[in-house]
């Protein structure tokens, strides 16, 4: 097959530029990535060669070979893994967006002033590119484990690769960098053809890689006598030794109080391609009817696609040391999806079959014990690391809120991790429990309402009584939060309420003398009320006279039974509208537009009443966010209001 030349896209070529010039400041960290993709290489290789032991082609022993060479200034990084095909290079390397390129690019442009850049980098895969930060040219000749023919990719980084059939003895990749100026020779800020440089760098990023990482060190010395002294006057002889620079000892299977803080914090970045230390550490090794190591990482940051369908969570899982299965899904629940880490244990068949291990039982057994330690650890930072805790609940805490509405029997674990913010001043997250506490002895509710921000649901009509009172709010701004709600039903036996859902039911005496003061009002115009309801037929489910509004003349409310507006905006958004909220119109019997309404109503419909009738439901769309029916119409019947004299 001949040479085949091929153009990035738009959005690689951005990349490319970005790499090189901008994102990296650390440059040396290319070779923890390479590496961390030889290691990833072999891992793959050694878990198909379980059933197929032919692939090995009869070398069984894996090694990650570093090749420095001061005379063609290049550095090679070979590995005898599982290689790849003609069309897996295109589709791995020579394709960038696969790991997400446009979406980490409005990320980056998103975010330039608020994150530094190494912040973004782990959440996109995009490490093999970081090679081009040190190269001014990078060539990659690969076969696959059990093909004949190997493939070779070359590019300059100027936005087109080469990709042509070529031949290669051995198994797995080898990349080769020909290194810029400034990264080789005496006078480089940063040799990376220098051996001794090379093997500092392993041993900082990458000591724990499971594989061999080895090197030539030519070795200077003076021949020595048979009884292996020195000669003396003997010219000293040059001689090759291979070096394993790496010490292979996995961070796991030492005990927790041999390990610096520093080691976690590698070990992570290497093994999961991270940028950022980690959050949290869970490591902890369990004896008795089953027995495993585990070490788990909660990540500083949410990944990008988290809650997208191609996120790709699940627990790394290893029997005796030996890498069996990646991103195992079965282990902890869905709504902790974005932990990391591995699993170790002899009770793990290396040669079982993923589907007999996903019913394994001892396989559920660790899976609970480790859900069980994530939230006894995060029970323990609320209730001792509260700031740090609510950093924690920005950027997971919808993980949570997800799991109590789809999972509801898993609601009683994390009921009492939740946070809300509130209209409590002073707070500004708070749990269920402390809002309980807060409760006077008169309120029998927890009550909540939605919106973006604290703002927007400040300046909600049917706010308006209970800020009066002074009751305390919980505020909702994600799209799940009510559904979450909804799941719950109650905490303690308390239930929860929204603001916009059927009536407050406040229970003290001036709340009870208000209500029978509305009943009155609204037994007095049953006429009236009559008529906008007729008005507005099709549109609302209800009208009534309001005991809750002080100062807006209208607002909707949704009944006490089926879903409230503002799901019915989160299922429309979903490209879901066939639910649909009841729609209640109230109406304030003390603003002036009632005055005018019953003033309008003679016992005869006209056509002012009814423009007023459309005018006060179409802004109370409005207040809720909605755009009215017609809001041209609308717009005309203010127009015509505004010239009345």
């Amino acid at each position: 097959m001949a040479k085949e030349m091929r153009e990035f896209q738009a959005e690689t070529k951005q990349l490319l530029d970005l790499m090189v010039h901008s994102i990296y400041t650390n440059r040396e960290i290319f070779l923890r990535e390479l590496i961390s993709n030889a290691s990833d290489a072999i891992d793959k290789l050694r878990f198909e060669s379980l059933t197929n032991r032919e692939l090995l082609e009869g070398k069984e022993d894996f090694e990650i070979f570093l090749v420095p060479d001061k005379d063609s200034h290049t550095l090679t990084i070979s590995d005898n893994g599982i290689g790849m095909t003609y069309d897996e290079v295109i589709e791995n390397v020579g394709t960038i967006a696969k790991s997400g390129t446009k979406a980490f690019l409005e990320k980056l442009k998103e975010e330039k002033e608020s994150t530094t850049d190494k912040d973004l980098i782990g959440q996109f895969g995009v490490g093999f590119y970081s090679a081009f930060m040190v190269a001014e040219k990078v060539t990659l000749i690969t076969r696959k484990a059990g093909e004949t023919k190997a493939v070779k990719w070359e590019s300059t980084g100027d936005g087109s690769y080469s990709i042509e059939e070529t031949e290669k003895e051995t198994r797995g990749t080898s990349i080769i960098l020909t290194l810029g100026e400034e990264f080789y020779g005496d006078k480089a800020e940063e040799d990376f053809t220098n051996e001794y440089a090379l093997e500092a760098l392993v041993k900082k990023y990458s000591d724990y890689v499971r594989f061999p990482i080895k090197m030539n060190f030519e070795v200077e010395e003076t021949p020595k006598d048979d009884e292996g002294k020195e000669i003396e006057g003997a010219e000293k002889v040059k001689r090759i030794e291979v070096r394993t620079l790496n010490s292979m000892r996995p961070l796991w299977t030492k005990n927790k109080s041999e390990i610096k803080p520093e080691e976690y914090t590698e070990f992570y970045k290497n093994l999961f391609h991270e940028w950022e230390d980690p959050f949290e550490v869970i490591h902890s090794k369990a004896e008795g009817t089953v027995e495993y190591t585990t070490m788990l990482f909660l990540p500083k940051r949410a990944p990008y696609n988290l809650y997208h369908t191609d996120y790709e969570p699940g627990i790394q899982l290893y029997s005796r040391h030996v890498f069996i299965m990646d991103k195992c899904k079965e282990l902890l629940p869905d709504y902790l999806r974005f932990v990391r880490g591995l699993v170790d244990s002899p009770d793990f068949s290396l040669n079982i079959s993923r589907e007999l291990l996903q019913q394994s039982r001892e396989l559920k057994l660790i899976g609970k014990n480790l859900e069980k330690n994530v939230l006894k650890t995060l029970e323990k930072m609320l209730k001792n690391e509260r700031e740090r805790y609510e950093t924690f609940w920005n950027e997971f805490g919808k993980s949570f809120k997800i799991g109590v509405y789809t999972a509801p029997q898993d609601s009683s674990k994390l009921k009492d991790l939740l946070l809300f913010a509130t209209s409590k001043e002073g707070t500004a997250l708070t749990t269920l429990k402390e809002y309980i506490e807060r409760m006077p002895e008169s309120q029998n509710l927890i009550y909540y309402a939605t919106g973006k921000d604290a703002a927007t649901i400040e300046r909600l009509p049917q706010m308006e009584l209970l800020k009066e009172k002074g009751i305390e709010v919980l505020y909702l701004y994600d799209n799940v939060d009510e559904f979450a709600i909804e799941a719950l039903r109650e905490y303690g036996d308390k239930k929860f309420h929204s603001v916009s859902r059927g009536d407050l039911n406040l229970d003290d005496v001036e709340s009870q003398e208000v209500k029978k003061e509305t009943e009155t009002i609204a037994k007095d115009n049953e006429d009236l009320i009559k008529a906008v309801k007729e008005n507005l037929e099709g549109k609302i489910a209800d009208v009534k006279i309001s005991n809750r509004l002080k100062s807006s003349a209208v607002c909707l409310v949704s009944g006490d039974n089926g879903i409230s507006l503002s799901m019915e905006q989160v299922f429309a958004e979903a490209n879901n509208p066939m639910f649909k909220a009841s729609r209640i119109l109230e109406i304030n019997p003390h603003h002036e537009v009632f005055s005018r309404l019953q003033s309008l109503h003679n016992g005869e419909q006209n056509d002012t009443f009814k423009d007023y009738c459309e005018m006060l439901y179409a802004q109370a769309l409005l207040i809720e966010g909605l755009l009215p029916e017609d809001p041209i119409g609308f717009a005309n019947k203010i127009a015509k209001l505004m010239a009345d004299k």
